[in-house]
């Protein structure tokens, strides 16, 4: 297709996907090696494999009891308060409570302007678009995983952000307890949302902007600039910040287009919380929500390309002088 692109308008979960046709292989791909930046790509992917390693990781199962033992003591020992986010979400099939808890490590919490660096860490119940059994098991190396990853390695990287800045790294349950493509998403995030309206009489401290991370360790990485995130106003200028960076960086990966409109966590953040919010996702991933989404899928370098721009817009902010959110 040509350039300008064709637009699809078509159900996606609980919610429309607006996506434009341009072509997946966009021959961007620039030419750093693993060694060569400063953000721990290898060590990134470890931390994938880990959280692979306790196999399958639903709201409310045994393997995701086993991630946040393992993510609580990792932050912890990082120098983070952490705590769960304790809820009651509901399994749709049948409206019964599923204990759910959103995981929060807060660095510096002294510090009165915050960023929230977020993503999901439940993983889909079955690979419900798996076309040779989509009941069978599904691990979400890159949906998952990936994103939860880059979080673990940046909280090596703290010390290096401005002085006035606090950040919350944040992993959201709930993201996709769904059995059918149809069920609602999102009960974490809108939890953690809501709650962060509700208290805000109550605390001293407030969200400036907030970065989430899905489905970023593709091997074959391409992230476009998600639609809502760029349409926002007083979103806008975090994704022209990080793609600006990725630009001075030569992360080619970095697409200064727009190509989808993704129903993910950061609109309960924006539409809920009032928060300024952009996802990053490459959403051109062929097994997503099938039984491929394994670590082969995943590379330490995709991991470390998104962990050093990030790591570098965040270094580049002042949090006294940015704009001002609408809510908190």
């Amino acid at each position: 297709m040509g350039g300008a692109g064709v637009f699809l308008l078509f159900a996606f979960g609980s919610g429309l996907l607006l996506w434009q046709f341009l072509p997946r292989g966009t021959g961007r791909v620039s030419h750093w090696r693993l060694e060569q930046i400063p953000f721990d790509g290898a060590r990134a992917f470890r931390y994938l494999e880990q959280l692979c390693e306790i196999g399958p990781r639903p709201s409310g199962s045994p393997g995701m009891a086993k991630q946040q033992e393992l993510l609580l003591k990792h932050f912890a020992e990082l120098g983070a308060e952490v705590e769960l986010q304790r809820f009651s979400g509901r399994d749709p099939r049948t409206g019964d409570p599923v204990p759910m808890a959103n995981l929060i490590a807060r660095f510096f919490p002294e510090r009165t302007e915050r960023i929230l660096l977020c993503a999901h860490y439940d993983t889909l119940p079955f690979p419900l678009r798996d076309r040779v059994n989509p009941r069978g098991r599904f691990i979400g190396a890159n949906d998952g995983a990936s994103g939860v990853a880059v979080l673990m390695e940046m909280a090596h990287h703290v010390s290096k952000l401005p002085p006035d800045m606090g950040v919350d790294m944040v992993c959201f349950d709930g993201e996709e307890f769904i059995f059918s493509e149809w069920d609602p998403y999102f009960q974490g995030s809108e939890y953690f949302a809501q709650q962060y309206v509700e208290s805000a009489p109550q605390r001293r401290w407030r969200y400036r902007a907030a970065v989430l991370f899905d489905m970023v360790g593709d091997a074959d990485l391409q992230i476009y600039q998600e639609r809502n995130s760029a349409w926002w106003r007083d979103s806008r200028w975090i994704v022209d910040g990080i793609w600006k960076t990725a630009a001075r960086l030569k992360v080619l990966e970095f697409i200064p287009q727009k190509k989808y409109e993704i129903r993910d966590d950061h609109l309960a953040l924006h539409n809920i919380g009032g928060i300024p919010s952009c996802v990053l996702i490459d959403f051109d991933y062929p097994a997503w929500h099938t039984q491929n989404d394994v670590p082969a899928q995943c590379s330490p370098l995709s991991l470390a390309k998104v962990g050093w721009v990030v790591l570098e817009w965040l270094r580049s902010l002042d949090v006294n002088t940015l704009p001002q959110p609408q809510g908190g």
